[in-house]
């Protein structure tokens, strides 16, 4: 075959895909998502035809043209004058889908973009003009596509006559016209035709600016990322490279009697075989935290008990992959079963089978023999007196179900000896706090570690895990050569972490005019097998949530409990879009009950400046509002609700139109310290050279950190050059979690610019180079709002709910990059959208996870995502790095109740269970009219069965 115009004189193996043989040629932007023909990251042209070259038999392509990221400017179209820095393709030219791709920054970790970018070139402007058909087989988890809608406009206008995006599609519609106070995300400039929204960013034109901070800087990596020039995890080519397959257990509950590998050694180019025998016997946590008693030390690397289907038994190395699955295969493991338990109710009553009860308090384990990991209790007041008093109760219990963090690029490490040192390439987001488990495991010095990533492909806190990294570094020491794990997807839903299912019964009072009397949260939430993030998230759910509110009278009582289930961990929110859900809705509920608008009665209890933040208790700690823009927030919701933008209402009977609307809170920073350290200094010949431990996966802080440094030196961001998320290059990073990529990290890097600034300003003019380096330590700590609001049409004889107008709301302080920032707000409307409609992720009865794919799995696609109005209040936070606050996570949390009292102002049914799927509105609907004789809607017989009719929750 002739792959970008070059040809391949490898034959293919046996059965080989096209994906694999070509990254084994070292075509890298060829990426693994799926494996399954699902996600299209790895679409390639065959003969100029778009294909997914997982599914697409390498041998199929004997004799035919081959055309990959790296080569598409070459195969024709590229722009003259597009030349990149980084070298984006052959000649430093772009293809114009890449330009407009990079115009459009349409992309956020980018690991989809080749993928999307190689179908959008092979598509025609008919095709072009209906995204959300055309791009269906291409999945993005980060962005919320409307980026990508947007280039396919800089396309259709950048050439006379091609067709504009069709009308109709929300995803493609451009977005309303900013309010007068500018509060929406601005463009950098004005859009060049009419064709491209007016909130859609110009092209970037290298135009300096005096100030760095405020302006839409691009993506450093911008021209990498769209002509497959960034290097993610595995995109590099290790000599001697040997591959790792895990073998996982069968059965939920089991102990492991014997592992028998003489099958698997005998298989040719096995290598060897890891189990229990080959572990140290120190127990530790998946979970990655600044303190490591944050998490129960409740796993090894290989256990004598297995307590989930789907746990690693053993680890084959061979010199292939096919060698290590066939070896993996033919591992024979004796088991001795033991009675499990999976639902979380039943795993505390009395004689349920212990998941941990070989452990004790002292491993950090609430109550073992209640298979209770953590829990939390207090308050304030008194809440039985605060209800007995007031003039409305609501007292709901909520279900919100399991799902998966979903980014494309699975876990995976690659890892090698450098002399006696250890080094660990891995997808990432604690690279740090990963090298000091890896020390106390294996009893090495930190000295003899290095831990690395590259840009990491999506992480939303499944990466705040160490889950490949400890076996490759055991079979790396075990055979001194380079070993790699890659998991597949359907090792990602079945072994990996997932979001914590959590049963939340809230119970809240108020006076007449609407004043909180009484509030009072329960929770139950499932950890699954291992108590990796159980008590922080647990915490967390018992937080801003209820601190949000001012009340006299406060409960908060909760349990995370262990069940023979897939471990749950952190996920974007962190167990707040949980909790959001349920006294958001509840909330809701209780001001339509007393009659008063939602939004008021927010106003009249949501918490102001100077007031306590109260949730467990009242004692002080280093939490404080120290900016606010929760008023303006709810002002700009109703004001972008009320104003009648969005889609109109279907124009069919039986449809049912309501608004809903949604707030949450977050602390700018994690509680227990979160440290971050950088370094900057002058280069030769000009410019600056900054170094950080934070990791890039679409956060944009490779970006927000050049401006921070830029703005503090009176640079432009260009000129600083950026080091990122090694363990050799600074002294110590909490991790890329909790948000604080620009809080702390970006707060350790103006100081460190801001010691380097005066230095430069103080020294005579014939000094030698300067450098500064200077840290930050996560406290004190501010508050950030967001409010969600929506627009919603509702077919009861369907279930069906359609978007109209999606708007949100944020408090984020000085806005360092509108563009990223908005961005990161739509992503996570989008992300949440997809949790609070369509994702789950199941558990069958013999604690099998049923869900295994993304086919199985309806992750938001293109034509799924309406447009989401941004707009932020204007706010500058003492505490953050120029101003600024967080805006990562939090937009996450208050879709889904947002959209549910949407939901239940044009129907009247308050929906109590995630996710709101047609089937479950119907169902819930349809109990609602029988019980409701004068029902306004119209009963139908039929309904579509899916497995969410059960707790889902749990």
């Amino acid at each position: 075959m002739i792959v970008n115009g070059v040809p391949s004189g490898a034959a293919p193996g046996p059965g080989q895909c096209l994906r694999t043989y070509l990254r084994e040629q070292g075509w890298f932007g060829v990426k693994k998502g799926c494996d399954a023909g699902d996600c299209g990251a790895c679409t390639v042209h065959v003969d100029g035809l778009p294909v997914h070259s997982c599914i697409y038999p390498a041998l199929r392509a004997a004799g035919r043209s081959v055309t990959t990221i790296e080569g598409l400017a070459a195969s024709g179209g590229a722009i003259a004058g597009a030349a990149t820095s980084g070298g984006a393709a052959s000649g430093g030219e772009l293809h114009p889908v890449q330009q407009a791709f990079v115009a459009a920054q349409a992309f956020q970790c980018g690991f989809c973009t080749a993928g999307m970018i190689m179908t959008v070139a092979a598509l025609s402007d008919e095709q072009r003009a209906d995204p959300a058909r055309a791009l269906k087989g291409n999945l993005c988890r980060c962005t919320g596509y409307r980026p990508v809608a947007d280039a396919l406009r800089w396309l259709a206008a950048a050439k006379p006559g091609l067709a504009a995006a069709k009308p109709g599609l929300a995803a493609a519609q451009p977005g309303r016209a900013a309010p007068a106070a500018a509060t929406e995300a601005p463009a950098d400039t004005e859009a060049p035709d009419s064709t491209v929204p007016a909130d859609s960013p110009a092209p970037p034109d290298g135009t300096a600016s005096a100030d760095q901070v405020g302006i839409s800087a691009p993506a450093p990596a911008g021209p990498r990322v769209v002509s497959g020039r960034e290097p993610f995890t595995l995109d590099l080519a290790v000599p001697s490279l040997a591959h790792m397959k895990l073998v996982r257990s069968p059965h939920p509950h089991a102990d492991v009697v014997s592992v028998d590998a003489a099958a698997a050694l005998a298989v040719p180019g096995v290598l060897a075989v890891f189990s229990y025998r080959d572990a140290p016997d120190v127990r530790y946590s998946t979970a990655r935290h600044e303190q490591i008693t944050d998490d129960p030390f409740d796993t090894v690397l290989f256990d004598r008990v297995v307590r989930f289907a789907g746990q690693r038994v053993a680890a084959v190395v061979a010199e292939t992959v096919a060698a290590a699955e066939a070896g993996a295969a033919l591992v024979a493991v004796g088991y001795r079963l033991r009675p499990g338990v999976l639902d979380p109710e039943e795993a505390m009553a009395a004689g349920a089978p212990l998941v941990h009860g070989d452990k004790t308090a002292a491993d950090g384990i609430a109550d073992p023999q209640r298979n209770v990991a953590a829990q939390v209790h207090g308050g304030v007041g008194d809440v039985a007196a605060g209800l007995a008093s007031a003039a409305a109760v609501v007292s709901q219990s909520f279900g919100i179900q399991r799902v998966q963090h979903a980014h494309l690029e699975t876990h995976a490490t690659v890892g090698w000896l450098e002399g006696d040192r250890l080094v660990l390439r891995t997808s990432t987001q604690t690279p740090f706090l990963t090298r000091d488990a890896i020390c106390r495991l294996f009893g090495l010095p930190a000295g003899r570690v290095r831990v690395m990533a590259a840009r990491v492909g999506g992480g939303f806190g499944g990466k705040q895990e160490m889950l490949t990294e400890d076996v490759v570094a055991l079979a790396v020491l075990r055979l001194r050569r380079p070993v790699q794990l890659e998991f597949t997807r359907e090792e990602q839903f079945a072994a990996a972490t997932t979001r914590h299912p959590m049963r939340i019964t809230v119970q809240a009072g108020a006076s007449a005019d609407g004043t909180l009397t009484a509030l009072a949260t329960q929770t139950l939430a499932n950890t699954g097998a291992y108590g990796n993030h159980a008590g922080g998230v647990l915490m967390h759910s018992a937080g801003e949530a209820v601190s949000l509110y001012r009340c006299p009278n406060k409960r908060v009582d909760g349990w995370s409990v262990y069940t023979n289930t897939v471990p749950a961990g952190a996920f974007r929110g962190y167990g707040l879009s949980q909790a959001a859900f349920a006294v958001e809705s509840a909330l809701d509920e209780l001001a339509r009950k007393l009659g008063i608008d939602p939004a008021e009665f927010r106003r009249r209890n949501v918490v102001r400046p100077g007031d306590p933040l109260i949730s467990v208790s009242d004692e002080p700690d280093d939490v404080q509002i120290a900016s606010y823009g929760l008023d303006q927030c709810l002002d700009l919701v109703q004001a972008a609700l009320a104003s009648g933008a969005g889609e109109p209402a279907p124009a069919e009977p039986g449809w049912l139109t309501g608004t809903g609307i949604a707030v949450s809170m977050l602390d700018t920073v994690p509680p227990g310290g979160h440290h971050a350290h950088a370094r900057i200094a002058e280069r030769a010949g000009g410019g600056y050279s900054l170094s950080v431990g934070t990791a890039e996966f679409g956060n944009g802080t490779a970006t927000v950190h050049r401006q921070l440094a830029a703005q503090a030196l009176g640079a432009r961001a260009e000129q600083i050059e950026l080091l990122a998320c090694d363990t050799d290059l600074v002294c110590h990073d909490t991790g890329a979690y909790g948000s604080t990529g620009t809080v702390v990290a970006g707060l350790a890097t103006l100081r460190a610019a801001r010691a380097l600034a005066a230095q430069i300003a103080a020294g005579p003019a014939d000094r030698p180079l300067l450098s500064a380096e200077a840290s930050s330590d996560g406290t004190p700590r501010s508050v950030s709002f967001n409010v969600q609001g929506f627009a919603v049409a509702v077919r009861p004889a369907t279930g069906e709910i359609r978007i109209l107008h999606s708007v949100q709301a944020a408090d984020a302080g000085t806005v360092i990059n509108p563009r990223q920032c908005r961005g990161q707000v739509e992503g996570g409307v989008a992300q949440a959208l997809g949790a609070a409609l369509y994702e789950h992720v199941d558990i069958d009865a013999a604690g099998q996870v049923s869900t295994r794919s993304f086919r199985a799995y309806h992750l938001p696609q293109f034509g799924d995502v309406p447009r989401t109005e941004v707009l932020f209040a204007a706010s500058h936070d003492p505490l953050g790095p120029l101003g600024a606050k967080p805006m990562s996570e939090a937009p996450f949390n208050p879709v889904a109740p947002a959209l549910a009292n949407a939901v239940r102002d044009a129907t009247g049914c308050r929906l109590t269970e995630l996710p709101l799927t047609r089937d479950r509105v119907f169902a819930e609907l349809q109990k609602s009219s029988r019980n409701t004789p004068s029902s306004p809607w119209p009963v139908s017989p039929g309904g579509r069965k899916s497995g969410t009719d059960g707790p889902a929750w749990r």
